[in-house]
């Protein structure tokens, strides 16, 4: 089976799905790729603020950093062959990369997995706590140091 190698730009925690203020693309991306490893693929992340050493040892990685500095991310590598850069693919992206056959109930459900048809993040989707502290607006304002 595949190998998929995320490297995301600097984020708090290690997918950027934490805190109050979560990005619908990094929720619908998140949920890709946990579809993708649930369908066998071998999937890893890197942070730049937290992994700086896995974008230095990448030379692929490396090179698009020295051409195109932080616009190259997120990178993401199927196999050792950089596949995209600069933007999150989709998840019938991730699957063709990855040899993954996609119905269109799959393909659907990255859509719906993620968003209502507003483009605004599902309550399910929050992180109860992520390490950016409580997803309740009213629970204590305690954050940890990530944000």
């Amino acid at each position: 089976m595949s190998t998929i190698r995320v490297f995301d730009p600097a984020m708090c925690c290690s997918t950027g799905v934490c805190g109050p203020g979560i990005d619908p693309q990094l929720a619908r991306f998140a949920a890709d790729l946990a579809w993708v490893k649930s369908q066998g693929v071998s999937v890893a992340r890197f942070n730049l603020s937290q992994q700086p050493a896995a974008f230095v040892d990448n030379a692929a990685v490396k090179q698009a950093l020295e051409s195109r500095g932080e616009a190259s991310l997120p990178l993401v590598e199927v196999d050792g062959d950089v596949k995209s850069s600069g933007s999150y693919p989709s998840r019938d992206e991730l699957a063709a990369w990855a040899g993954i056959a996609v119905t269109p109930s799959t393909s659907e459900g990255a859509k719906s997995a993620s968003t209502t048809g507003s483009g605004q993040i599902r309550p399910s989707l929050s992180i109860s706590n992520g390490c950016c502290g409580p997803a309740d607006p009213t629970a204590a304002q305690k954050k940890s140091g990530c944000c």
